[in-house]
């Protein structure tokens, strides 16, 4: 039933983005990862009047699904709850299943409660990794969400399914508009590849089969936009496409971030003065959302496909180039240049810096220069002291992470958002201000500070107290690089004179 109604350019509807949620049973699955966190401690905290949240969550060796809620809800993400609000962490009911399962591993029971009493569905559950095997990548990314796909579509109440994929699943293309592209192979092909092939097989099939895209990740993403445009059937989708994800802008905390995928990886490496050169275009523009304006708008999607049903599937790119864009250059300038110094993180090996290099050869010059040949002087000082080398192995692990983003960072897209824009548009003033996800508010310097300090207290778990010795020993670190500078540019100079004396004196005896 279309209970929505158009009003000039804005979008009116009976509820509220608030009211919508009112009595409503959510089902999550991801619930363990950033995204998911994020998702759930917002609707409790913003949509009090919520049911029930059902988590989908994994059995770990020793751990059951009702000790992983436990640890999940003594998270820093969820202290405003706890000290607030803690009546609305009981509204939290864990569903032990796993999605590489048939019928995602949840049992009869389970699934029935979920038949009966779910509205609304969010699926960011997924494999992030840009190395996986495709084959493991295919079974998480696409067959997963197919078996929910097959699992919602025997919900009696379902009204809005929410799919988390990527901005980057159309990375092949330059400008990528909101919609879904077609995908060769097609999917069920390549899902019943994976039902004849041996692991083995597939390995050596992978780079035929994802073609001109870089990895597994925005292969099998792209795929699974298709597949859900396949077989959806009558189930309300829509789809949320997050460019990098970074920290949360505003809530619950400023600075909170979840894990060390993506750029945070080598902020940390950068910080910590183990990461001196990279292969960037630092002219291009660097896509980067906070994970609360990702959270937002999924939930303002869910109320629109539900008040507005329509027979295609809404796609929202959610970015910053197209409204408030950053540059590389920009972003590694304030991120490590001004606020890593600022605020060092703990144990510092060298001063922050970072070079950014177009060219693969001079970067790769720089690598030899700067991280391999100085990770083996290292490793020597520590074999003759009896201790542990370990820098030549976290140089490998740093290189082999790098690389895998380089694709990333020397490329540049036009993410179009205009369904974003529209749907900003349509939400009332005070659901526009509970639910923000307007990306032309975010100071990037003010955010980027909030997302070091992140770093340094969720990440790494480094105190506020120890910022006074941190920031002493980058002074000193300073100087010290400072003193190495000078050193080689006299070294350099010698050099250079005692060159320019053997040519005047071979010159002479020529003459």
């Amino acid at each position: 039933i279309d209970i929505a109604t158009m009003a000039g350019s804005e979008y009116t509807s009976v509820y509220s983005v608030k009211d919508f949620y009112r009595n409503k049973s959510i089902f999550i699955t991801g619930a363990t990862g950033c995204v998911g966190k994020v998702l759930v401690e917002k609707l409790l905290r913003s949509c009090p009047d919520i049911k029930n949240i059902y988590l989908l969550m994994r059995p770990k060796k020793g751990q059951n699904v009702q000790e992983r809620l436990q640890e999940l809800l003594n998270e820093p993400l969820f202290e405003k709850l706890r000290r607030d609000s803690p009546g609305e962490l009981t509204k939290i009911i864990p569903v032990a299943g796993d999605i590489t399962e048939p019928e995602l591993g949840i049992s009869i029971d389970d699934q029935n409660t979920l038949i009966r009493s779910v509205s609304i569905v969010f699926h960011s559950a997924a494999t992030v990794k840009f190395d996986e095997a495709l084959k493991i990548s295919v079974t998480i990314n696409m067959l997963g969400t197919k078996r929910l796909v097959q699992l919602c579509n025997r919900m009696h109440n379902v009204e809005a399914f929410i799919h988390v994929s990527t901005a980057y699943c159309n990375c092949d293309r330059t400008d990528v508009v909101e919609e879904i592209y077609s995908v060769e192979p097609e999917p069920d092909q390549v899902i019943a590849l994976t039902e004849w092939m041996d692991d083995k097989m597939f390995k050596e099939l992978t780079p035929n089969l994802i073609a001109s895209r870089p990895n597994t990740y925005t292969f099998t993403k792209a795929l699974t936009e298709r597949m859900l445009q396949q077989e959806r059937g009558s189930l309300p989708v829509a789809i949320v496409r997050p460019s990098i994800v970074l920290s949360s802008y505003k809530e619950p905390v400023a600075g909170w971030v979840g894990n060390r995928n993506g750029p945070t990886g080598f902020i940390i490496a950068a910080g910590k003065g183990f990461l001196r050169t990279m292969l960037c275009d630092e002219n291009n523009v660097v896509d980067l959302v906070p994970v609360d304006i990702v959270i937002n708008l999924m939930i303002c999607a869910a109320w629109r496909i539900a008040t507005q049903r329509t027979d295609t599937i809404p796609i929202y790119n959610c970015c910053t180039g197209q409204q408030n864009p950053i540059t590389w250059k920009r972003f590694i300038d304030l991120s490590i240049s001004t606020y890593c110094r600022l605020h060092p993180m703990d144990n510092v090996l060298w001063y922050p810096n970072v070079r950014c290099h177009s060219s693969a050869r001079i970067n790769k010059l720089c690598v030899t220069l700067q991280h391999t040949l100085p990770a083996y002087i290292v490793d020597t000082f520590a074999r003759l002291k009896c201790s542990q080398p370990i820098m030549v192995r976290l140089q490998t692990k740093l290189s082999k992470a790098t690389k895998s983003f380089d694709y990333f960072r020397t490329k540049q897209w036009n993410f179009r958002d205009d369904n974003v824009r529209r749907l900003d548009e349509q939400l009332s003033p005070e659901d526009r201000e509970t639910f923000t996800f307007d990306v032309k508010q975010i100071d990037w310097p003010s955010y980027l500070e909030h997302y070091i300090l992140g770093i340094r207290q969720f990440l790494l778990k480094e105190s506020p107290d120890t910022l006074p010795a941190a920031r002493s020993r980058i002074t000193k670190l300073y100087w010290l690089r400072k003193t190495v500078q000078l050193v080689v540019l006299i070294i350099v100079l010698c050099v250079l004179l005692a060159l320019l004396y053997f040519v005047l004196r071979i010159s002479r005896l020529i003459v």
